[in-house]
């Protein structure tokens, strides 16, 4: 099963950071293809040399822009049956970023490129601080609204339905320009690494598009591929 082809990546990874295992000897032949994933033992390891390879450049990015106190990444993998293809970014109760990814996204990458952006993406919303900015932004759109509702004279009961709506509305809108943020820095952080980030980003074409949808979190597929590509642009010159 591919849980039980992970356990040990999973295990290992839990456990703390990353880069303080050993590394990894070189393969000692191509990994396998089984079309276009790679094999589950190829993919753990693909994930863990992403790892070593993208933790250290994120955490100096994060130094360098000095927004948030802690830069010291952990990466862990979720390796919890029927998960599906997911990564995200949160923050323990002490503050220490953690950087989660799920087996199923980890089996589904094409390629290291794919895992590197990905990886850059979720690191990059905590080194531009965006999850205290977007609860920023909640509050504020929430004042705005009662403030609103109450100069209307609408009920107690329809004030607070009003300031929902108000936080559900700034948090969205203010979502779309960090999710392209993030893909910029993404990109910046794997490219850096010595990987892809355009191939990286073709990750996208799997993903349902949404388009520019009024209450939508994401910006549109092709929006967040344009970034990527104008960063490498930015960078490399070229």
């Amino acid at each position: 099963m591919m849980r039980a082809a992970f356990l040990a990546l999973g295990a290992l990874l839990l456990s703390g950071c990353v880069t303080t295992m050993p590394p990894l000897p070189a393969p000692a032949e191509p990994p396998l293809m089984t079309g276009d994933r790679q094999t589950p033992r190829a993919a753990a390891e693909t994930f863990l040399q992403v790892v070593d390879l993208v933790e250290p450049v994120a955490e100096a990015q994060c130094r360098a822009r000095g927004v948030v106190p802690n830069c010291d990444f952990r990466i862990v993998v979720d390796d919890r049956p029927g998960m599906p293809p997911n990564a995200f970014q949160t923050v323990d109760q002490r503050g220490r970023p953690i950087v989660g990814f799920t087996l199923a996204l980890i089996a589904d990458a094409r390629n290291a490129d794919e895992l590197a952006f990905v990886m850059g993406h979720e690191a990059a919303h905590h080194i531009a601080g965006h999850i205290p900015k977007r609860a920023d932004q909640a509050m504020s759109g929430a004042m705005l609204a009662g403030v609103l509702a109450q100069a209307s004279g609408l009920s107690a009961d329809e004030v607070r339905a009003a300031q929902d709506m108000g936080a559900e509305v700034a948090a969205r809108s203010y979502s779309k320009n960090f999710e392209l943020e993030a893909d910029a820095l993404g990109a910046e952080i794997a490219l850096i690494a010595g990987f892809d980030p355009v191939l990286g980003s073709a990750f996208f074409d799997r993903l349902p598009d949404p388009g520019d949808k009024f209450l939508g979190s994401h910006p549109p597929n092709s929006e967040r591929k344009a970034v990527v590509r104008a960063t490498v642009r930015r960078m490399t010159g070229t």
